[in-house]
């Protein structure tokens, strides 16, 4: 109806938490729109309230199910809360409605990696369980600065839980009602700062939060003692423990040879553009967030006053065709 009032992306972007609350005020006139639900969804992403944002954008999609936003923002939604299955078939089917590659085929590959690097079940020296025929099961995924681990065990109590941090290495056990206990001990890929570890309890499960001691990305959680060392012969590395005497003049050779080392290319360009990220205001987060991804990774701005204001198009280089599994950068 002429009268309805419109949300268009410009005016959530810019304030969020004023559009969430017209957006449900309004909903709560007109049940039905599937557009509301779907704009109430992109408010509920900007704030980072993401469980919210998957309902509203499946409530969308109850209304109008061929509706391309509603699964991007279905699917940018579940990406948030680690779940990429959900999240990779949000945006396949999106993509099949919108028919072009776009900002889906970016996100798709995001889902992808994350799923080939990201979940393990516990197995070997990892494996525990709770009855000779239920394996615990753990995940894990990480942020600019951490690690987290969580181990999917309900109700444990806190004396049963014991948790160490080494600097490349996780030890957690955890007492359980039947007769086999948990033990989960990971060699980790990269070293982390034991100091500023830490881990919490909660009903469903425990939530292990690791200090990187570089904030480099991680492409797998489990290391291989020799392969990840860089110069050094097998018999100059310790094999079967950390516990060395040598193991803080490993670390900090490592440490200065990788500080030593210039990217080039693209590894460069990537490094630039993440400084720039993890040192701009919100704003700038904001901004190259929303053009990285409207643009299918081919525009990155920092200008939120412009960018703000407009859906950003596509715009490859003049001597390159447009292909977005070309973006060199995703930032989150």
């Amino acid at each position: 109806m002429a009268n309805e009032p419109s949300f268009p992306d410009s005016v959530i972007d810019e304030d969020p938490k004023k559009a969430l609350e017209d957006l449900s005020r309004a909903l709560e006139q007109k049940t039905d729109s599937a557009a509301w639900y779907c704009q109430r969804a992109y408010a509920h992403i900007l704030l980072k309230n993401y469980s919210n944002a998957v309902t509203d954008a499946k409530k969308a999609l109850e209304f109008k199910p061929n509706c391309a936003t509603a699964f991007l923002r279905l699917g940018i939604a579940e990406y948030h809360l680690k779940n990429y299955q959900s999240s990779r078939e949000a945006f396949e089917e999106g993509q099949k409605i919108d028919g072009s590659e776009g900002s889906f085929n970016v996100w798709i590959k995001r889902c992808e990696e994350n799923m080939d690097s990201g979940k393990h079940e516990v197995t070997s020296e990892m494996t525990a369980q709770k009855t000779a025929s239920q394996t615990i099961k753990y995940d894990w995924y990480q942020t600019e600065s951490q690690v987290i681990v969580t181990i999917m065990i309900r109700n444990a109590q806190k004396d049963a839980v014991k948790v160490q941090f080494e600097d490349k290495r996780l030890n957690a056990a955890v007492k359980l009602a039947s007769e086999d206990d948990f033990n989960l001990n990971i060699d980790l890929l990269h070293p982390i700062v034991p100091s500023q570890c830490t881990f919490k309890i909660i009903a469903s499960k425990i939530e292990i939060k690791m200090k990187k001691a570089e904030a480099i990305r991680w492409e797998k959680l489990v290391g291989e003692a020799v392969a990840d060392v860089k110069h050094f012969t097998p018999d100059k590395y310790p094999s079967s423990s950390l516990h060395t005497r040598n193991w803080d003049k490993l670390v900090e050779d490592i440490k200065e040879e990788e500080k030593n080392e210039k990217p080039e290319g693209d590894a460069a360009l990537n490094k630039l553009f993440q400084q720039i990220y993890s040192d701009g205001t919100d704003e700038v987060k904001r901004a190259m967030n929303k053009s990285f991804m409207e643009s299918g990774g081919t525009v990155l701005s920092t200008n939120w006053t412009d960018v703000g204001k407009r859906k950003v198009d596509v715009c490859p280089p003049d001597d390159a065709e447009y292909k977005s599994s070309n973006a060199i950068l995703a930032v989150c």
